[in-house]
């Protein structure tokens, strides 16, 4: 019998394969239900017996450090850190899947540890607003939603002016309940003593 050969690679083929993680973004307004998806996401993870390893930003502190917390108060355990570089300092070569919360608080490094991250076939998902109170894309979002090359989930709540239409942006609310200034910092840490969602129509910037 004549074995035949095995064919000779192409030259324009890869030597090999190279295999990646994949990016997972999930955004939306304040109070669309991201930490949420988060949280049963984190659940479906442990029940898969995946280490997860979860990080959240150190200025989310509305409700308790260390944790991510959703609005209706569901929690799972976070690593509070300010640094992006410091998450690949917490992982080992048994991590699955790296979440992280509130990412658009991340200085613009995060978009390497990211692509980090997926180089050592890690499951990333990340979680963050994608407009700030103005209504202009926020931090490093937009650079995250183009590399995503999982799922791209847009979460919306309902308008908290109407009761009718999906909310789409985060309203800052100033001291005496009306609309903060365009001039006031970027960066305000709060919840619902400071912030609605609101639809595109009612969402209003001084």
């Amino acid at each position: 019998m004549i074995k035949s050969r095995p064919s000779r690679q192409s030259k324009n083929q890869p030597a090999r394969l190279i295999s990646y993680g994949r990016l997972d973004v999930i955004t939306g307004p304040m109070f669309s239900g991201k930490s949420e998806e988060l949280v049963k996401r984190l659940q479906r993870y442990k029940i898969a017996g995946l280490k997860t390893v979860v990080f959240n930003h150190v200025l989310d502190n509305r409700y308790v450090t260390n944790r991510i917390v959703s609005h209706s108060k569901r929690k799972w355990r976070a690593v509070s850190i300010q640094n992006p570089e410091n998450i690949l300092n917490k992982i080992d070569k048994n991590t699955k899947v790296v979440v992280i919360d509130e990412v658009q608080f991340f200085p613009k490094t995060i978009i390497g540890v990211v692509n980090q991250l997926l180089q050592q076939h890690i499951h990333v998902v990340v979680a963050g607003l994608d407009t700030d109170f103005r209504g202009e894309p926020f931090g490093v979002m937009p650079q995250l939603l183009a590399l995503a090359d999982g799922e791209v989930v847009k979460l919306k709540a309902v308008c908290a002016v109407c009761k009718k239409w999906n909310a789409t942006r985060t309203q800052r609310l100033s001291a005496n309940g009306k609309p903060a200034s365009h001039r006031d910092a970027l960066i305000k840490v709060g919840a619902w003593d400071s912030y609605q969602a609101r639809c595109r129509i009612h969402h209003i910037v001084l």
